[in-house]
């Protein structure tokens, strides 16, 4: 396991053109010894870029790669002593299940005994026992990835198990499963994982922390609470939480205060030299309550509708062109046309051209 530095990456695909594309725009940043983390983003924001550059299969442009303060930016695939697993199951139709598993220990000269053991472990971890013996070719999809993933995991000695969205082709249930053994193994064996996904569930379910990326950009890097609650920018705030976060065209009032129509909304944000300029206040629905006894920060709104989806009530309502949506205890009743919310100013995020104050 080691401690990764990316000093200054960055990478373009047509260097040598007078105007070059740029697949990852310069970053620097440390994962630590022993972490999870995750890389998250859309299709073609970066990630798998990023991911192969940590692994050798792609050199960067510029900057450099140190594993444990060792710079390994020249050093190819083999040499850098990582695991990959990719995004669709890569496994020798030939050989058995356990040959599979096996592999990467015996082209390293492992003893038999101790092939045995980690082989016989991660089948454990993987409920593959008693497939051990199966010629991999006929197993399922699913099958065949979680052997890739067990040939990733299968080495105690790797710098980093780096995961390009392993778990596609795998069930819902089995997906829930396999991110609860992979943050077992972590912790027992300090294995640092990089895992790339485009769903923000996994992410937020699986790492310690997050980077989210965007058009060859990290726009944040932090734990799933910074994330969720302080989104440094509007792009963050959309892509994280289900609903998205509550985004409000507005403009900068007195004393910290924002105007949403004709109405004042106090923040916990200077906004002294933004007054009169043109802004975005966002509050996740989750901080967003049918009001009590509050007396300030309190907006109304037209109901539109209300769904109840199990473990609690989303309710989505009408203020004037804004659309507010609200998730509230599912036993709490809620009027059929108007009521008034409460926004708490601790929890009001505000951005300028789309970045957090």
């Amino acid at each position: 396991m080691s401690k990764i530095d990316l000093n200054n990456i960055s990478h373009s695909y047509n260097p040598n053109d007078p105007n070059p594309v740029y697949a990852l725009n310069p970053f620097s940043m440390t994962w630590e010894n022993g972490k999870r983390y995750a890389i998250l983003g859309p299709s073609g924001c970066g990630k798998t870029t990023m991911l192969n550059i940590v692994s050798g299969l792609v050199r960067p442009s510029a900057g450099n790669i140190l594993f444990d303060d060792k710079d390994v930016t020249d050093l190819k695939t083999e040499s850098r002593n990582i695991a990959q697993v990719f995004q669709f199951p890569v496994i020798y139709n030939t050989m058995s299940v356990y040959e599979n598993l096996a592999f990467p220990l015996k082209c390293r000269d492992f003893s038999q005994s101790k092939i045995d053991e980690r082989v016989k472990s991660v089948a454990d971890t993987l409920n593959l026992q008693s497939f051990l013996n199966s010629p991999a070719r006929k197993l399922t999809a699913d099958q065949k990835q979680l052997i890739s993933l067990g040939r990733g995991l299968v080495r105690e000695d790797v710098a980093a198990v780096l995961m390009d969205e392993p778990l596609t082709v795998i069930d819902p249930d089995l997906k829930f499963r396999l991110r609860r053994k992979l943050k077992e193994i972590n912790e027992e064996f300090k294995t640092t994982l990089v895992y790339v996904t485009h769903d923000q569930n996994e992410a937020m379910t699986f790492a310690d922390n997050i980077i989210v990326m965007s058009e060859g950009e990290v726009v944040q890097a932090g734990t799933p609470k910074e994330l969720f609650e302080r989104p440094n920018t509007t792009f963050v705030g959309y892509f994280i939480g289900s609903p998205a976060m509550n985004l409000f065209e507005t403009e900068a009032s007195s004393n910290d205060s924002v105007k949403i129509n004709d109405t004042i909304i106090k923040t916990n944000t200077n906004l002294t030299n933004l007054k009169d300029k043109k802004i975005k206040l966002g509050v996740r629905s989750e901080f967003i309550k049918i009001a009590d006894n509050q007396k300030e920060n309190l907006i109304d709104v037209d109901v539109d509708k209300v769904e109840d989806l199990g473990n609690y009530k989303l309710l989505t309502a009408k203020m004037g062109n804004f659309t507010i949506k609200s998730k509230i205890n599912r036993e709490t009743e809620v009027p059929s046309s108007n009521v008034k919310l409460h926004i708490p100013a601790e929890k009001c995020c505000v951005y300028e051209n789309e970045k957090l104050i």
